[in-house]
């Protein structure tokens, strides 16, 4: 990856988010990482639209960690609206889920998810999610959707 990387996480529960945070942190997880609550802020985040509107603070993202039951505008959604939009269709997308679900799996990536991460029960595994992520990523020149990362 040419430049530098930069996360947004989409995810609605605080305690998730939380926990996300902290592995971040104890992961040693350099890279600017934003958070959105519901999907509507998502869809104004990667859109510039108020709030968001100043790219020095808000900059796009490289990479969406994308939680499916986002209120307002779910992550299937999202989805669909990102591998449609002119100039962000080739944003890295990982679905973040506790569903183990295959139908939702085989959905996400039929809208173009590059992967699907199932969150671990034990929040202390989510830190050895989040540096694989980082590795994974950092390392990916050219991504396609076929992409996977196997956590």
């Amino acid at each position: 990856m040419n430049t530098p990387l930069r996360i947004l996480v989409a995810e609605d529960e605080v305690g998730d988010a939380v926990l996300l945070w902290r592995a971040f942190a104890k992961a040693g997880v350099n890279p600017p990482v934003y958070f959105a609550g519901d999907g509507q802020e998502v869809l104004n985040y990667l859109d510039g639209h108020p709030p968001f509107d100043n790219p020095v603070e808000y900059p796009l993202p490289n990479l969406l960690l994308l939680d499916l039951g986002l209120p307002r505008v779910n992550g299937f959604e999202i989805l669909s609206w990102l591998r449609e939009h002119p100039t962000l269709h080739d944003m890295l997308v990982v679905v973040l889920s506790s569903a183990n679900d295959p139908e939702q799996i085989q959905r996400a990536r039929a809208l173009g998810a590059n992967s699907y991460v199932v969150k671990p029960q034990d929040p202390s595994k989510l830190i050895d999610v989040v540096k694989r992520l980082q590795e994974y990523w950092l390392g990916i020149k050219a991504p396609t959707t076929e992409s996977s990362i196997a956590i």
